[in-house]
């Protein structure tokens, strides 16, 4: 830390320069706190940065700056508590300008004393919105890339597997029809065989669970709207929940269209509807919502932001702690009892998604639910004059 000069006072001159090159500081917040956190000073970026005037901003406190659960957690005063107990506080986080607008800001304060009596802060902000969101797409991406490769090892094997399974299912579907059909057949032959037929039925699905997670199905690709799409297929999703569980839906139809399988995105929606039935035994309320956003394309190569789609499925229900999480789109991974379910339903969205050259986002957090957000890229469609 640079020690000050003590012996040699400023003159009137060079203090007036020092506020003029303060005031013309238009990329950073400077201004000064007294000890109890009330605003003394304001320069140009202060305006920029906060939205308020000198005259708006002068003798509030810190906390004006701070959203509100920060300000019910104390938190501008914690930060300046660090800053007087260690000299300095460096950190970043939301704060709010005078529109209500958020934004992220990386935040310097410096404790200012004389002779040991602390007489107030320096602080310092800047906008750093930009680069953080741009730091969180590139996370994104990174994290899509990484779920591509793991799912590209374990989905050779599915997909091998399957097809063996798909074979074994079929010669036995055909030897329970024959048995069935015999005329001799008496009615508890008849009964176990329609048993084991309703076991290969559950093994099939199975199946097009396993070649759906190893992206190896064949989708009827369309150019479709998620609006009316979601809108037709929402009373067979209501269906699917229990009576104590509402469906809501949040989708404009201004969405741009989508090119993927209709048929596979419901299975998709159905597998994540009823993850979050599950969670919310009490019953509650389920929201289906659509949105645009921009995002970096999970190919690192040739890093381009481009438009998505995202689907998502939010509820209030337990959540997940995050080494399940982690985990939640490994096949075969549950945290169900035996027989309950067969780990492959997040398994055969994120298949599905990646086939469609998508990707899937999870929010979750044990007590405040869980969002699964689907991915799937825009079509870009040119306007015809």
């Amino acid at each position: 830390m640079v020690q000050a000069v003590t012996d040699i006072a400023p003159s009137a001159d060079d203090r007036l320069q020092l506020q003029l090159l303060i005031d013309h500081v238009s990329d950073h917040a400077i201004y000064m706190l007294d000890a109890q956190g009330r605003i003394r000073s304001w320069n140009r970026g202060c305006e920029r940065v906060k939205g308020y005037t000198g005259e708006e901003a002068l003798g509030q406190h810190v906390g004006l700056f701070y959203g509100a659960d920060d300000r019910a957690q104390g938190v501008p005063q914690q930060t300046l508590a660090q800053a007087e107990a260690q000299g300095r506080f460096v950190g970043e986080g939301w704060r709010v300008r005078r529109s209500g607008e958020r934004f992220r800001a990386s935040e310097v304060i410096e404790a200012v004393r004389q002779d040991g009596v602390l007489l107030g802060f320096v602080k310092v902000t800047q906008d750093i919105t930009e680069r953080y969101q741009a730091q969180r797409l590139l996370q994104d991406a990174q994290r899509a890339r990484e779920q591509l490769q793991q799912f590209e090892g374990v989905g050779r094997l599915t997909r091998g597997l399957a097809h063996e399974f798909n074979n074994l299912l079929t010669t036995i579907g055909t030897a329970l029809d024959l048995i069935a059909a015999q005329p001799v057949a008496d009615t508890r032959t008849r009964e176990l065989a329609d048993l084991a037929q309703a076991a290969a039925d559950r093994g099939s699905l199975l199946t097009r669970q396993l070649l759906a997670f190893s992206a190896d199905q064949t989708l009827i690709r369309e150019p479709l709207q998620v609006a009316q799409l979601l809108q037709d297929q929402l009373s067979s999703l209501q269906r699917a929940c229990p009576p104590d569980i509402l469906l809501r839906t949040e989708v404009p139809f201004d969405l741009p269209r989508i090119v993927t399988d209709g048929v596979q995105l419901h299975t998709a929606l159905l597998n994540l509807l009823l993850n979050s039935c599950e969670a919310m035994p009490q019953g509650g309320t389920i929201t289906l919502s659509a949105r645009v956003e921009q995002r970096l394309a999970p190919d690192l190569a040739t890093p381009t932001q481009r438009r998505y789609v995202a689907i998502s499925v939010t509820d209030l229900g337990s959540g997940m702690p995050p080494d399940v999480a982690e985990r939640a789109s490994e096949p075969f991974f549950t945290t169900k009892e035996v027989g309950k379910g067969s780990g492959l339903g997040l398994s055969q969205v994120f298949g599905f998604v990646s086939q469609c050259d998508g990707f899937v986002d999870v929010q979750t957090a044990p007590g405040r639910g869980t969002t699964v957000r689907l991915l799937l890229p825009a079509l870009e469609e040119t306007a015809h004059v």
